[in-house]
């Protein structure tokens, strides 16, 4: 199927137009959900011979990581940990909160802190790239 892509977009405006229209509670877990699903791949990979950014960069790699990018996605793996675990916390408390809050916290905040966790996270890889391949 082609459009498989389109799925998670129709689930997710399908999970937006029930909490406008109904105001269900429950509806308010569907951040905390993502984010706990997030956490745990991250965290479990942790205890596997390799990460998930460690499969992912073996596929762009070509198959063989040389030891700087083993190490180094090793190490990005656990801040991606602590970055998830913290996002799925905040998620759990705006839960709680009035609804613009968690809106704008699940809907606009935390898609600009993982926005900015990439653009801070590229440069160093590039730098650090630079200066221990040599």
């Amino acid at each position: 199927m082609k459009l498989k892509f389109l799925i998670p977009i129709a689930i997710t405006l399908a999970v937006i137009l029930l909490f406008h229209y109904t105001k269900i509670f429950a509806v308010k877990l569907y951040p905390v959900a993502a984010n706990l699903t997030i956490f745990l791949t991250f965290f479990t990979s942790i205890f596997s011979k390799e990460t998930v950014i460690q499969k992912f960069a073996k596929m762009l790699e070509g198959g063989v990581l040389n030891d700087f990018t083993s190490n180094y996605t090793r190490k990005l793996t656990y801040v991606w940990c602590i970055f998830s675990l913290i996002n799925l916390i905040i998620s759990i408390v705006t839960v709680f909160m009035e609804e613009k809050y968690w809106a704008l916290y699940n809907g606009c905040i935390s898609y600009i802190a993982i926005g900015a966790i990439f653009a801070i996270e590229y440069p160093i890889r590039i730098i650090l790239r630079k200066k221990y391949q040599k």
